[in-house]
């Protein structure tokens, strides 16, 4: 095991000088607590709030798992993994979620993580094979627990709890003040912690008005007079995100698609692409407004608003996140009726201009990754020096256990594929393609 590090180090590391006030008492509460529920708007560093405190109660001379975190979706428990390594805290870290081999979960487990971060499924799956000892697990997380705590996961999240005997302390965490948690968690004498009254002031909420009923040419004009920033199309269902999706193709405006029916790399790969700059726009259901891993969003738009006011919330968290500005655009019909939830909205009207929607990034895939031990360095090396970019050519690196991706300026595409393609890195020789 590496040093274990101080909480100074580990938010050096981070680049943050200083906890917000949310996680400073989410700290404290943890710390003097057995459980606590931690409410706080998204985007306001939950993850971080709950994970410094555990990280301090851990007994780095354990060989075991001592502390699981359960994320309602793949995205989200794979984002709090990478926080988790981000930090650099010395301790063992993995996550285990659906849709990828359980023998793939084995292998990384068979050295024990100090904290085991995975899905309500897979987690429950491990336990009920008896894959790994629960005597030392004395910490529970539910992060999202009103999403956790749904129906569709009641089995498993009984299973889990009825599985983990000695656990000590119990933390909960949602942006949302739906506070129906079930009997089986066993909180006792929770202690709250309530910030969602503090409102993200630098949130603009404006409707878009559609003269006609099929507001699809009105997004695409939309899409113009907002111009070429990050930001997210919110839809109910999947058909609806394959209608647009059609429609934006045929008006050359780059984009990619995120819902649950896409197969797991599918989705990373969108989100990957959508990091590095390769798609600035994302089509996608509510599995995008929460924790997911993506870059500062400019803007949202509601296509379709969601049957519930708390799924509202999560969708306009993905923007004004840490205390910088967002805009939520709700695209409507002139004749459509909207909800009670909804405040009074200022129209914003489109203006004429065109905005050019020349992808400007193009993302490699490379096959080659951490079990190669290839780095950031590496890749970066190889198409500076190799392949003769410019530092500014070469973008976001993302390094998986067997591939890596690069973002690389379009126009340097067809040379960087011709010059490090078929070439070694690291002693591996290595395939490089359009991802």
């Amino acid at each position: 095991m590496a040093a274990i590090k101080t909480e100074q180090d580990i938010l050096h590391k981070l680049g943050i000088a200083k906890l917000n006030p949310m996680q400073k008492e989410a700290h404290h509460a943890i710390q003097e607590n057995d459980s606590v529920v931690l409410l706080s708007p998204t985007g306001t560093g939950k993850t971080l709030a709950f994970l410094l405190p555990i990280i301090k109660q851990l007994n780095p001379d354990e060989s075991e798992i001592q502390a699981i975190i359960v994320a309602p979706t793949r995205e989200l428990a794979m984002q709090i993994e990478q926080v988790a390594r981000n930090m650099g805290s010395g301790y063992k870290t993995n996550v285990v979620y659906g849709g990828r081999a359980g023998s793939v979960d084995k292998v990384e487990i068979r050295h024990r993580p100090a904290i085991l971060i995975g899905t309500p499924g897979r987690i429950a799956d491990h336990l009920r094979r008896e894959n790994f000892e629960t005597e030392e697990i004395k910490i529970l997380v539910l992060d999202e627990f009103d999403k956790s705590l749904e129906i569709g996961f009641e089995d498993d999240m009984i299973d889990i709890l009825d599985s983990l005997p000695n656990i000590e302390k119990k933390i909960l965490t949602s942006a949302t003040a739906e506070l129906k948690i079930p009997g089986f968690v066993g909180l006792n004498k929770a202690k709250r912690i309530s910030f969602l009254h503090e409102k993200i002031s630098q949130l603009k909420l404006k409707s878009i008005v559609s003269p006609e009923k099929d507001k699809l040419a009105t997004l695409v004009n939309s899409l113009r007079h907002i111009g070429n920033k990050p930001g997210i199309i919110f839809c109910n269902y999947k058909d609806t995100i394959q209608r647009i999706s059609d429609y934006l193709t045929k008006n050359q405006i780059n984009h990619g698609c995120f819902y649950g029916g896409m197969e797991q790399r599918d989705r990373e790969r969108a989100l990957i692409k959508f990091r590095n700059g390769t798609h600035q726009i994302i089509i996608a259901t509510d599995l995008a407004a929460r924790g997911i891993d993506i870059p500062e969003i400019k803007f949202i738009i509601h296509y379709q608003l969601p049957h519930r006011e708390q799924e509202f919330t999560h969708r306009n968290g993905r923007t004004a996140r840490m205390n910088k500005s967002g805009t939520a655009y709700i695209l409507k019909w002139k004749n459509d009726e909207m909800p009670e939830y909804l405040p009074e909205l200022e129209e914003e009207k489109l203006s004429k201009s065109s905005v050019s929607s020349q992808e400007n990034w193009t993302t490699l895939f490379i096959s080659g990754g951490k079990k190669d031990k290839i780095s950031k360095g590496d890749i970066a090396g190889m198409f500076i020096k190799q392949a003769g970019l410019h530092p500014d050519q070469v973008g976001t690196i993302e390094i998986k256990v067997d591939c890596s991706f690069v973002g690389v300026k379009s126009s340097q595409v067809k040379s960087a594929i011709s010059k490090t393609n078929n070439t070694r890195l690291k002693k591996k020789k290595i395939r490089v393609s359009v991802a």
